[in-house]
């Protein structure tokens, strides 16, 4: 309740500090306050003093109350009911076109390339509340795992379950990029976004990757390209134990088709990347997070309650109360 509280002229609040000048100054001018008479002897009004005389200060307290009451009053205290509703302005259209090939089971990034690539799609899925994302996947040929769409529940659980073996093998990357391409080439929002990532070179497929990449140029689509995989060699899986149909690995030379990726980023007006570990990756999908921003407009709504009036009011009925009192009760005593 007191986090929606607060008062509009907060500083006349400081005036609450006359209210112990005001205390001091009636202390000080109590025993002016009552008339004097001068007689010979006192012994006579010897009596213990009324209840009514020692109320009698209840009448200034009544006062200063009222007075607290009414700056409290003019510092405008009041509730706050803050509503909003947020519009977007400019949307965007991501496809992501992941490399599921079986050379995405390396393991110079941990657990292996494919595990530490869902967990970060994951996290950048998770910043991007207001965006639609797709996703491709590709090795030897490629197919939209998930339409665009704008419920992050179904893109979040279409790449936890990424998985290697389900394609044929080898590495399309002309035909992940025409994928993604076809994926945007109806889509109305105000940009579109293609993050490409491969561990390799294009070897298998029939659609030449420069050609995709006119494509998406033609139907200006911005892709960002991603190398994934260490400097020199790294423990790749070359074929299944037999016996227990576990994979087997063995070092091989990492080989990834960087002037491809560049050429394909630079025609589409995008930005290269080459990760070479976890932490990079991760730096490479929140420099890719910051790049590609959605305008969104705010709309906030308030709604005050204001409480002055009941203050004013309690301070009215105390100064009447103290009237009352002190031209009834009190009138032999003033």
């Amino acid at each position: 309740m007191l986090e929606n509280f607060e008062f509009m002229h907060p500083h006349f609040l400081w005036l609450l500090l006359v209210l112990p000048l005001l205390v001091l100054w009636y202390f000080l001018k109590r025993n002016t306050n009552s008339s004097s008479l001068t007689i010979s002897s006192a012994k006579g009004f010897l009596a213990e003093p009324s209840i009514l005389a020692k109320l009698k200060p209840l009448l200034y307290v009544l006062r200063l109350a009222a007075i607290a009451l009414l700056i409290i009053a003019l510092a405008r205290p009041r509730n706050v009911q803050v509503s909003s509703r947020t519009k977007t302005n400019k949307g965007i259209d991501i496809v992501m076109a992941i490399d599921v090939s079986a050379s995405m089971l390396a393991t110079d990034l941990k657990p292996n390339r494919l595990e530490s690539l869902k967990k970060v799609a994951t996290q950048f899925v998770n910043q991007r509340p207001n965006d639609r994302i797709g996703i491709v996947v590709y090795a030897g040929e490629s197919f939209t795992q998930t339409p665009i769409t704008s419920d992050k529940r179904i893109v979040r659980n279409t790449i936890s379950k990424l998985k290697w073996g389900d394609l044929e093998g080898g590495t399309a990357i002309g035909m992940g990029l025409g994928s993604a391409v076809n994926r945007l080439k109806e889509s109305k929002a105000k940009s579109k976004v293609i993050i490409l990532l491969t561990d390799g070179v294009n070897n298998t497929g029939f659609v030449d990757p420069k050609t995709a990449t006119e494509l998406a140029v033609g139907l200006d689509i911005k892709v960002y390209t991603i190398g994934l995989g260490t400097n020199g060699t790294a423990s790749f899986p070359y074929a299944q134990d037999p016996r227990t149909g576990k994979l087997m690995f063995r070092p091989s030379q990492v080989e990834i088709d960087e002037a491809l990726l560049k050429y394909i980023a630079e025609q589409t007006e995008g930005k290269y990347f080459r990760a070479t570990s976890n932490t990079k990756l991760k730096a490479i999908y929140e420099e890719i997070n910051k790049l590609e921003k959605t305008e969104i407009e705010e709309f906030k709504y308030y709604n005050y309650h204001e409480k002055y009036r009941f203050l004013v009011l309690i301070a009215g009925l105390l100064v009447l109360i103290e009237m009352l009192l002190k031209h009834t009760i009190f009138k032999s005593f003033i």
